[in-house]
C-alpha cells in the first residue's frame, strides 16, 4: 500500500520544515518500496517560494486522498492561516487523510482551521505563548517535541520534524524500518533527553569558555561524584572563585546544576524503560531513588513515578504523553 504524504506549502514556508521530514519519508521508500508518495501541493499549483529564497514547484492537489497531511511552519504562515484559499486548502486535505500533522508553527494554521479544538498539541517554544493566547480551547505543551492526540499530530520547531517522521514511519512501518532510517541519516532514534525541547546546558548558556568546558565535562562524567572542587580543577580556578563564576554565568549554583543535568539524562531512561529506578539513579550519579525523586520534583514538577506511569500509559510507546497525571 502507498501512502500519500501531502505537504501543503506556502509563500515563505521554512524549508527544513519540509525537507527533513520528506527527506525521512524518502529514506523509508527506499527501504520500504512503494511505501510513500510524496505531493507537495498548494491551492493554484506552480513555484512557492521558502523564507531562504528558495522555490519548490507545488502541483494542485491530486485525486487520490492523502493518507498525512503534514503542515510546515514558517514566516508567511499567519497569512496562510488567514487566507481563506489557505483554510479551505488545509479543511479540505485533513477531511479526506487519516492524520493530520504539523511542525513548529504550522501548528497555527491547524488551529485557525479548527483542527486542534481541545486537542493538546506543542509547537517551537517561543511561539508556545502566542498559540495558547490566539486558541484559549487549546492544550498547547511547550515542552514536548512531538505530540500525536488522536489523528492529530504536532511538533516542536524546525529539526523536530524529523522527529515527528520517524514516530510516524515508525507507526506505518514498524521499528526496525524507523531505526534504520535514522541511522542513515545520522540523527537520533529518540533523542537523549526524549520529549523536551529544552536543555540544562542550553538553558545555563555561560558567557566563557572555561564554565562551558565544565558543564561538557559534568555531562560527560555524571556517573562519577561531582563536587565543586573536582569542577574547579577542570575551570582552572580556586572553588571559591569557580563557585562565584559559575554563579554569576549560570544563576545557578553548581550543585543545583549537575543536579538538573542527572535529572535531565535520567528522565528518557524513567520513561521509556523498564529499569528500577534505583539503577538509572545510580547509573546517573544520583546514588539513591529518594534524591532522584527529589531531584525530579524540582527539575520536571513531578516524582520519576508519575513521569514513568504518565509515559507508559500511551500505546504505543512513541506516541509521547497524550494525558498527565
Amino acid at each position: 500500500m502507498t501512502r500519500v504524504i501531502a505537504i501543503p506549502l506556502f509563500p515563505e514556508f521554512q524549508l527544513l520544515d519540509m525537507s527533513g521530514p520528506l527527506t525521512a519519508f524518502d529514506y523509508a521508500r527506499q527501504i520500504v518500496p512503494d511505501a510513500y508518495r510524496i505531493e507537495l501541493v498548494s491551492a493554484q499549483g506552480g513555484a512557492v517560494a521558502s523564507s531562504s529564497g528558495v522555490s519548490v514547484a507545488t502541483e494542485r492537489p491530486g485525486r487520490d486522498a492523502p493518507d498525512t497531511v503534514l503542515i510546515p511552519g514558517g514566516q508567511g504562515v499567519h497569512a496562510y492561516a488567514a487566507s481563506e484559499e489557505g483554510l479551505a486548502l488545509v479543511r479540505s486535505l485533513a477531511a479526506q487523510a487519516r492524520r493530520t500533522t504539523s511542525v513548529c508553527t504550522g501548528a497555527f494554521m491547524l488551529a485557525a482551521a479548527g483542527l486542534l479544538e481541545r486537542r493538546r498539541v506543542t509547537t517551537h517554544w517561543r511561539h508556545a505563548a502566542r498559540l495558547q493566547a490566539a486558541y484559549p480551547a487549546l492544550l498547547v505543551d511547550p515542552d514536548k517535541i512531538f505530540i500525536a492526540d488522536g489523528p492529530v499530530w504536532s511538533s516542536a520547531g524546525v529539526s523536530a520534524g524529523i522527529d515527528l517522521a520517524l514516530a510516524l514511519i515508525d507507526q506505518d512501518l514498524g521499528l526496525e524500518v524507523s531505526r534504520t532510517v535514522a541511522r542513515d541519516m545520522v540523527v537520533y532514534h529518540r533523542r537523549p533527553g526524549g520529549q523536551t525541547q529544552f536543555s540544562a546546558l542550553l538553558d545555563l548558556e555561560p558567557a566563557s569558555d572555561r564554565i562551558r568546558n565544565v558543564l561538557r565535562f559534568a555531562r560527560e562524567h555524571l556517573q562519577e561524584p561531582l563536587p565543586v572542587e573536582r569542577l574547579a580543577e577542570v575551570a582552572r580556578l580556586s572553588p571559591r572563585q569557580f563557585a562565584r563564576a559559575f554563579l554569576a554565568e549560570t544563576g545557578q549554583t553548581p550543585a543545583k546544576a549537575v543536579e538538573r543535568l542527572r535529572a535531565e539524562v535520567a528522565r528518557p531512561a524513567v520513561e521509556d524503560s523498564k529499569a528500577q529506578l534505583e539503577c538509572i539513579a545510580r547509573e546517573v550519579g544520583f546514588g539513591d531513588p529518594e534524591r532522584m525523586r527529589q531531584a525530579f520534583i524540582r527539575a520536571f514538577g513531578q516524582p520519576p513515578q508519575a513521569l514513568r506511569r504518565a509515559a507508559q500509559a500511551q500505546v504505543p510507546p512513541y506516541l509521547f504523553a497524550q494525558e498527565s497525571d
